[in-house]
């Protein structure tokens, strides 16, 4: 119970000091005259380092309500990528370490940590579908989930409607869905599956590869233009 003193966690592990404020300040001294406590570091980053040393997720705190803490401790592993990302990169900086564990876990990342995964290229994809990159995945034997979450690229998915028009002349948005949502990067709902192909259509009527000649929605009918 009580409200959680400094600034954010993130401060905490940043600036590895103690706190300017305690909850009961006389007790706090005290106890550092019997040498029960330390005055020299940051509990919560000794935490979060004692984790990483032992390639376990990283703590979670709750901070939701203003008066209570609530903090989670992992004693396995999560995933078995990250953790052998961390096992080959022992270089990585404790809030580098900090970004790729809320990737791990689905967290959303802050612009500053994606700005920072991007540079050191850990992390590939566009968010939120954020994904290992190549380089990590190599090391974390995880190539062919690299492989299924970047799929292919435009031109491979534009190369596979040509190709179809010019077997069977004519395409529903059925048939195109059938062809293309299987070959898309897996991490993206169906629902943004079926906008990427919808996005890809109509930038090949612009580029004046395609046409439509039936009507709306799923009236639609693909043709190649001549």
């Amino acid at each position: 119970m009580g409200k959680f003193l400094p600034d954010s966690v993130e401060w905490v592990i940043e600036h590895d000091s103690p706190p300017d404020q305690y909850r009961n300040p006389f007790l706090a001294q005290a106890m550092v005259e019997l040498k029960m406590i330390d005055t020299i570091g940051s509990g919560i980053r000794r935490v979060f380092n004692k984790q990483r040393e032992r390639f376990f997720p990283l703590p979670d705190y709750d901070l939701h309500d203003p008066q209570r803490v609530r903090v989670r401790l992992y004693g396995k592993i999560l995933n078995e990528n990250y953790t052998r990302a961390l096992l080959n990169n022992t270089d990585l900086l404790l809030h580098e370490v900090v970004a790729l564990d809320r990737l791990q876990k689905g967290q959303a990342l802050t612009d500053e940590q994606f700005r920072l995964l991007k540079h050191r290229k850990l992390v590939e994809g566009r968010r939120p579908n954020l994904y290992v990159a190549a380089a990590v995945a190599q090391a974390t034997e995880g190539k062919a989930a690299y492989i299924r979450h970047r799929a292919f690229d435009k031109v491979y998915y534009k190369s596979l409607v040509i190709q179809y028009l010019r077997e069977w002349k004519e395409a529903a948005p059925a048939d195109i869905e059938r062809l293309l949502l299987d070959k898309l990067p897996d991490v993206l709902e169906y629902a943004q599956k079926k906008n990427r192909i919808r996005n890809l259509l109509q930038e090949m009527t612009k580029e004046k590869t395609i046409m439509n000649q039936g009507g709306k929605g799923g009236n639609a009918k693909w043709v190649l233009q001549n």
